[in-house]
């Protein structure tokens, strides 16, 4: 059986079109052409973080003809099925994660960007207890990072 899980097409070699109709299809989407050109732009440069303004910008520099409103309800759509994951971390402002699996990130209050924390087998839920009758799904930690002012200020 081929695997269509979103890691299949971001490892290692350039993904091709057919591959993002099948990773859309798979997911229970229309494989519009907006839709197959934002998944290509967005999927084939690895685990990363965007926003709409930033993918949108990507595009417009390809010359891939896509509104800002398009850009950011295809990224919302695909954040809605799994294909990424919704980060809504400094108030409206969300970052769309390309790696969706359970991992922290880091934020920097003085860039504003976002980086995975890199660390194995830290189970956050593992000792919480939810409510009756609710399960825990996923955790999404954030660690706000904050530069330290120096002892002579």
């Amino acid at each position: 059986m081929t695997d269509l899980s979103r890691d299949s097409f971001t490892a290692g070699v350039q993904p091709v079109r057919q591959h993002h109709r099948s990773l859309l299809e798979a997911y229970g989407l229309r494989a519009t052409r907006q839709r197959l050109g934002l998944a290509k732009l967005l999927l084939s440069k690895g685990n990363r973080h965007v926003t709409a303004d930033s993918l949108a910008a990507e595009a417009n520099a390809l010359k891939m003809r896509a509104s800002l409103a398009t850009v950011y309800n295809v990224l919302n759509l695909f954040a809605q099925v799994g294909i990424v994951r919704a980060l809504t971390i400094e108030g409206a402002k969300t970052f769309f994660d390309t790696n969706t699996s359970d991992h922290s990130h880091f934020f920097f209050e003085d860039s504003g960007q976002i980086e995975d924390v890199p660390v194995q087998g830290m189970q956050f839920a593992s000792s919480v207890t939810p409510p009756e009758g609710y399960e825990i799904v996923k955790v999404d930690v954030v660690f706000r990072l904050r530069r330290k002012k120096s002892p002579n200020v």
